[in-house]
């Protein structure tokens, strides 16, 4: 399969989307808002600037540095695999695309801050009765939704596989 009839063109247009409205938001962050202090938006939303040097919801936030390298270097595979994976992947698996597109973007976008500054940029502040959600980002958020998309496109891109395969018989 060629590079055109592959997903990949698609997959990084996508992903230099997603990576470069990440960076610009979290340059506007680190410029507009004050570390710790938030902006409330909404009863449920405020814009707070924080430092992340863990992975999701602080996971070893307070290992002593060499974090950094170990999640820089899982980020670094991800986005090696899912190019790879892009490149092999059929233009009409439009779901996986879209799914990998999202992922890789937020990868390289949190890799940036982790190669850049030794911890991500977050500022998305949701919240409800006290209880606070932890503070995430544009790259943090288009992560989730890919996932959520890829176990959904594994699912109904294997049926209209099957289907397709049956129909042919």
């Amino acid at each position: 399969m060629t590079r055109a009839a592959s997903g990949l063109r698609f997959g990084l247009a996508l992903a230099t989307a997603v990576f470069v409205l990440d960076q610009v938001t979290k340059f506007w962050a680190e410029r507009a808002l004050t570390l710790y202090a938030p902006l409330e938006i909404t009863g449920f939303f405020n814009l707070t600037l924080v430092y992340n040097p863990g992975a999701a919801f602080s996971f070893l936030s307070t290992a002593g540095g060499w974090q950094r390298w170990m999640f820089s270097g899982i980020a670094l595979a991800a986005v090696t695999l899912i190019l790879f994976w892009l490149a092999r992947l059929p233009r009409d698996a439009r779901l996986t695309i879209l799914s990998l597109g999202l992922i890789l973007g937020g990868a390289a976008g949190n890799l940036v801050d982790r190669l850049r500054l030794g911890k991500v940029v977050d500022f998305l502040d949701f919240h409800y009765a006290g209880l606070h959600w932890p503070a995430f980002n544009v790259a943090d958020a288009a992560i989730t939704v890919g996932a959520v998309c890829l176990i959904i496109a594994t699912f109904t891109e294997q049926a209209r596989e099957d289907t397709h395969k049956e129909g042919s018989r």
